[in-house]
């Protein structure tokens, strides 16, 4: 245990940080003073550092002032310390990567030893000093080099060499079936459970955020290929990091330049003959490929270095001929630039600055088997991803850092044929150029049938208008027209853009207090998350002919149905509200603040944390104006910034308490205690008031185009929160032990408990009042029903300002819960490298966030799903049972082994059990049909089968001509093609009931070459 007294005192740290922040024209100063402008959350920390101990052969030697001196090739400058009065030290602040260290008594004899640094964790370097100047070669090494300190209890952590030689991917995703313990999702959206929701874990990628504001998933479009280190915590959190996740949080650091000049160009394919043939298709269509090319090296020796890449993923596919003849073949390109500079412009000042711009445009997607080429969809992806990061070492003992971040993603469908029509309710619908107006359905011909409502003659006029325009839009088949195609062009523009800004700062602080070491933690973060939504049309949208046959809830006030010819829907951000002034598209924010302090306090073998997180959050959604002396606080405002809800600092207080005995060395058992109050909520959106006055209108148009009517679709409005509700809580319990074989081996095993509770959701404002009477089911609970209604005054504020029936209200009795028992084993050979897991698991609950909806793999709101939403879907409608992500026995098995004939083995093995899932019946609840997520039975009460796959990686490298290299590789994934089955049709009713409809990846090849110098 380290007890030493630090050289930099309590006054000269405030001395200090006073300094750094009246400064001017500094990096920190800067940083900080754009911070005040633009915030958001990150991950700040990007470095490591090693600690440990220094003995001497000679007893009667003094152990203070030994210099301890730290390299690496990563590190422009070198890191000087010197030991303290027990032989003590510490080195802070260093890039992750491999350093040498140098130890150096009074007399000039010297140690030197390698230590490995990985991303946010502390490396231990324990060594013997021998007492001869001769004697530098012998040395006693008795920290392992497995040795880990991190975030939490439980941390892994992988550098470039463990990431690249196990079979992983191209994307960040990938990234996440390397976490011990987490299932292996085959999942393009929706993140992996882990005693959680998949919405709730959190992604950093150069320790920024990159999960979606609003949605909590997985930005799409991050990559792997410059990834250096990689660390992931599943639990056990102290309040470093302002880790509020309610799953894992996985962190990494890129590739950076270093004391040589380096760069490489690769170049991988997988063409569709390479896939195996995915269940339910003909065979795989899509021809990959990706390039890759890097540079780097310094730019001011010893002070500055650079690293730059570029990255380019391709993929095609020749789509096949539809009835009107040839279409455009499918194309998916993406170009990614990414720079980066490592700057030391003194011994304890290290600053990063990097920039990643990624475009990726998609032509010739959706064109279905009766539509003309015309009409197929395209989209675009442009990712910017800045992050500016610094640490300052003021003394021995503190270290003060931050990270500024901004991260901005705009996406978007956008049809591959633009029309030039611009749609007005003032101007008429050219219907002798259907295809040149929008999206055009094609009518066929009906038969007469009288329980439609409509007359023979009504059907009669209607075939006969649908005749002339199946002559004209139609296809050939036989010889003869044929209606119910697609012509135009794609009816919609849908543009949703991402923009996260975030700040923070820390500041460490090391001392002694009697017998107990303490390292102090404070820190800051100020966050912004932003959604921006537009929905245009392309021309006058979707139109269709439905020749005088009116639905019967449509708008015909003021004229005879018989005279609406057509129908047209357009996006009401398209036209001109009546000044002649657009609509503007729905912009939702979320702000936190966050502060937190922990204490880490080493006593004898005894270490203990103490910290504590606190948080607010503000939601902002727009269409509100305050206003004093109405009943809700407001007044309608269409397009104003209105504060929707803030929670209290009193709730979402979030302590980080651990204890950890150190009995033997580096063996140790540990117990921790945390509270997690996850971020991700998309009410911004969801409860926004502007929802309802961004709608689709229906235009109803006579024979020559004019607009008879014209109305707002159904859709959702605005909602009341209900009052003081509590926010989202995740409690974790953990008590583990560690176990250290040697330096090669270390065992962990440990046990977790997780309950969630305060989930919010949008509900009826009746919910608890609603009557079960007529149907088979037990209704309402009393003491439930006992509660009344969420919002007492819901009526008079609908009268005033309009709005929803339904409410954001806390879930009654919502909770879940999740046991887990691991073993774990990681052992680091010569040539080698395993990681083994096994972790049994239950996940139960009656609310479930990952099954809300028919697709759950996607960007679904959080807090407002079909989740109590009437009958069948209330937490105590067979909700209590297993949760989808239940996943009770996983094993994980990966690593590598490298060949003597310079080349590279890697394996990775997965076993885990099926998905729980349950049958959906709305007849149950006095629906007519199934309907969706109306639960027949209790939750989970059926499982898909259990999956298994392996996959394999064969590296091949040839030296040549000095530090020239050619790289070959091979990647196997899922070798035995185990393409099971999930995602289960859960809808009773359904003829396709219990049928898979979805299959893990079938078996696929990707083969590379990599120049390297």
């Amino acid at each position: 245990m380290k007890k030493h007294v630090p050289t930099f005192t309590i006054s000269s740290l405030a001395q200090a940080t006073h300094r750094a922040l009246r400064v001017p024209k500094t990096a920190i100063t800067t940083a900080i003073i754009a911070a005040s402008l633009a915030s958001a959350p990150a991950f700040a920390n990007l470095n490591g550092s090693i600690k440990g101990k220094v003995k001497t052969e000679q007893a009667n030697q003094s152990l203070a002032g030994i210099t301890v001196t730290a390299r690496s090739n990563v590190m422009p400058k070198a890191r000087t310390v010197t030991t303290k009065e027990d032989g003590s030290y510490d080195l802070p602040q260093l890039k992750p990567g491999t350093y040498e260290l140098t130890f150096e008594d009074s007399s000039g004899v010297t140690q030197t030893i390698t230590v490995d640094v990985l991303l946010e964790q502390t490396s231990s370097a324990n060594v013997v000093l021998g007492g001869k100047k001769d004697n530098v070669e012998v040395i006693t090494v008795t920290g392992s080099k497995l040795f880990r300190q991190g975030k939490s209890a439980l941390t892994n952590s992988l550098g470039e060499e463990g990431i690249n030689n196990v079979p992983v991917g191209q994307d960040y995703r990938d990234l996440l079936k390397l976490v011990p313990g987490i299932e292996l999702s085959a999942n393009s959206t929706l993140g992996p459970s882990a005693g959680g929701s998949g919405v709730d874990n959190s992604y950093g990628f150069d320790g920024v955020n990159v999960s979606l504001p609003m949605y909590g998933n997985l930005a799409s479009e991050p990559s792997t290929h410059d990834v250096a280190f990689v660390t992931m915590d599943r639990g056990g959190a102290k309040a470093v990091g302002f880790n509020r996740s309610g799953g894992f949080s996985i962190d990494t650091v890129s590739k950076s330049g270093t004391d040589e000049f380096h760069g490489n160009i690769e170049y991988k394919i997988q063409p569709k003959t390479f896939v195996a043939t995915p269940v339910g298709e003909e065979s795989f269509e899509l021809d990959k490929n990706w390039l890759t090319a890097s540079l780097s090296g310094p730019l001011i020796e010893d002070t500055l270095y650079f690293y730059t890449s570029y990255y380019r993923p391709e993929e095609t596919k020749a789509n096949k001929n539809t009835a009107y003849g040839e279409v455009k073949d499918y194309e998916s390109i993406r170009d990614e630039y990414f720079a980066k500079l490592t700057w030391a412009p003194t011994d304890d000042i290290l600053i990063n600055i990097s920039q990643r711009t990624s475009d990726k445009e998609v032509k010739g997607d959706s064109i279905a088997a009766y539509e003309m080429d015309t009409v197929s969809v395209g989209s675009k992806a442009d990712q910017d991803i800045f992050t500016l990061d610094g640490s300052w070492i003021l003394g021995s003992a503190t270290t003060l850092s931050f990270q500024y971040s901004k991260f901005e993603l705009e996406t978007g469908s956008q049809p591959d044929t633009p029309l030039s029509v611009v749609p007005s309710l003032s101007s008429q619908l050219d219907i002798n150029n259907l295809a040149q107006m929008g999206y055009f359905s094609v009518p066929s011909l009906r038969d007469y049938d009288p329980d439609e409502g409509f007359s023979e003659a009504q059907i009669a006029a209607y075939n006969a208008g649908a005749t002339a325009l199946i002559n004209t839009y139609g296809y050939l088949e036989d010889g003869v027209m044929k209606g119910s195609g697609g012509v135009g062009a794609f009816a919609t523009y849908d543009n949703q853009n991402f923009y996260r800004d975030s700040f923070e700062v820390s500041l460490e602080h090391e001392l002694s207090w009697g017998d107990a070491y303490h390292t102090l933690h404070f820190g800051a973060k100020w966050e912004e998350g932003e959604e921006q939504l537009t929905r245009l049309s392309n021309g006058w949208g979707s139109i269709a002919y439905i020749g005088g046959l009116v639905d019967a809830d449509a708008n015909t006030d003021g004229f005879d149905p018989a005279n609406a010819i057509y129908r047209a829907r357009v996006q009401q951000m398209s036209l001109a509200t009546a000044d002649g002034a657009p609509v503007t598209g729905i912009n939702s924010e979320t702000r936190s603040l966050n502060f937190e302090i922990n204490d880490t306090i080493e006593v004898g073998d005894w270490t203990y944390n103490l910290g504590l997180l606190v948080s607010q959050d503000t939601w902002y959604g727009q269409g509100l104006k305050a206003k004093s002396g109405t009943i809700s606080g407001y007044e309608v405002a269409p397009g104003h910034k209105y504060q929707m809800y803030q929670t209290d600092w009193k709730d979402m207080l979030q302590p980080r308490l651990g204890a950890t005995w150190t009995y033997s060395d580096e063996d140790s058992v540990f117990a921790n205690f945390a509270i997690y109050n996850p971020e991700a909520s998309s009410l911004s959106r969801a409860a926004s008031w502007d929802r309802n006055t961004r709608a689709e209108i229906e235009l109803l148009l006579d024979e020559a185009g004019n607009i008879l009517s014209s109305s707002p679709r159904n859709g959702s409005s605005g909602k009341v929160f209900q009052d003081d509700m509590k926010p989202r809580r995740i409690n974790e319990f953990t008590i583990g032990t560690t176990k250290y074989v040697g330096s090669d081996l270390v065992l962990r095993a440990h046990v977790r408990h997780r309950k969630g509770m305060h989930f919010w959701e949008d509900m009826p404002n009746n919910a608890r009042l609603t009557d079960y009477s007529t149907v088979d089911a037990e209704g309402v609970p009393q003491h439930i029903a006992d509660k009344g209604l969420y919002v007492a005054n819901l009526a008079d504020i609908r009268d005033e300002i309009g709005g929803s029936s339904y409410v954001i209200a806390e879930v009654d009795g919502g909770e879940t819960k999740y046991w887990e028992a691991s073993l774990e084993a990681e052992y680091m050979g010569e040539n080698s490298y395993v990681n083994a897991s096994y972790v049994w698991s239950h996940y139960y609950g009656n609310f479930d966030q990952d099954n809300t909806t028919t697709s759950n793999d996607a960007n679904n709101f959080i807090g407002s799903s079909y989740y109590g939403d009437g009958r069948g879907r209330y937490s105590w409608d067979n909700r209590y049972g297993t949760l989808s992500g239940d996943k009770p026995h996983l094993l994980k098995v990966y690593g590598y082994y490298t060949l003597p004939w310079q080349a590279n083995l890697g394996a990775y093995f997965v076993f885990q059990s099926g998905k729980a899932w349950e049958a959906w019946d709305g007849t149950t609840y006095g629906y007519p049909t199934s309907h969706i997520s109306r639960y027949a039975e209790s939750a989970g009460s059926r499982r898909t089968a259990s999956h298994w796959q392996l996959d394999l990686n064969y590296t091949q490298d040839f030296t040549f001509s000095g530090d020239m290299e050619l790289q070959f590789r091979a990647d196997l994934f899922n070798v035995f093609n185990r393409q099971t089955g999930y995602n289960k049709n859960p809808y009773v009713l359904d003829e396709k009931f219990g049928e898979s409809r979805s299959y893990y990846n079938p078996r696929s090849l990707q083969l590379s070459v990599n120049f390297k110098f």
